[in-house]
């Protein structure tokens, strides 16, 4: 998501979005002591960066493993068309996909990269079959990770 207008954070700013970025269910006033504000000079801050996009959503990250989703695969798509039309078709047919968590457009050998979420090979497989009915694809290659070594949600918000 875009941010909508510019503005500049402080040292506080970035301090509220670190906390957020590691518990978004924390109390104002929780957040306000620990940034050294009071309440309200705090939940403005924080209503300031939802309104300029900065803060785009607030949400549960859950358990993959717990869910049963348990196949991390990252899907290079080339393309022989690059025109507005494919795309168009292509993006609204992947964004459809549910097991697409994250979707991008590349620079380089690979047009498009999928990071895909699913139970298992045969899940896979499934979702493969959907995808590529999606729109006409010239080479499509699946790496599944084997091991989780990093994951956070968290941007690097680098102090004033």
């Amino acid at each position: 998501m875009w941010v909508l207008e510019m503005i500049d954070l402080d040292q506080t700013d970035r301090r509220i979005l670190a906390i957020l970025q590691d518990d978004a269910t924390v109390a104002i006033a929780d957040m306000a002591e620990r940034v050294g504000l009071t309440q309200t000079p705090c939940w403005k801050r924080v209503k300031r960066l939802q309104d300029a996009g900065v803060i785009t959503a607030r949400v549960a990250l859950l358990d993959r493993e717990a869910l049963d989703l348990g196949l991390t695969v990252f899907v290079a798509v080339k393309t022989g068309r690059h025109d507005e039309d494919w795309l168009t078709t292509f993006a609204a047919g992947a964004k459809a996909l549910p097991e697409v968590v994250e979707f991008y457009r590349m620079s380089g050998e690979v047009d498009y990269l999928l990071k895909v979420v699913v139970r298992d090979i045969a899940a896979y497989d499934r979702f493969y079959k959907r995808l590529i009915a999606t729109a006409p694809l010239t080479d499509v290659s699946s790496s599944f990770a084997m091991e989780q070594i990093k994951f956070t949600t968290a941007l690097p918000i680098c102090p004033t």
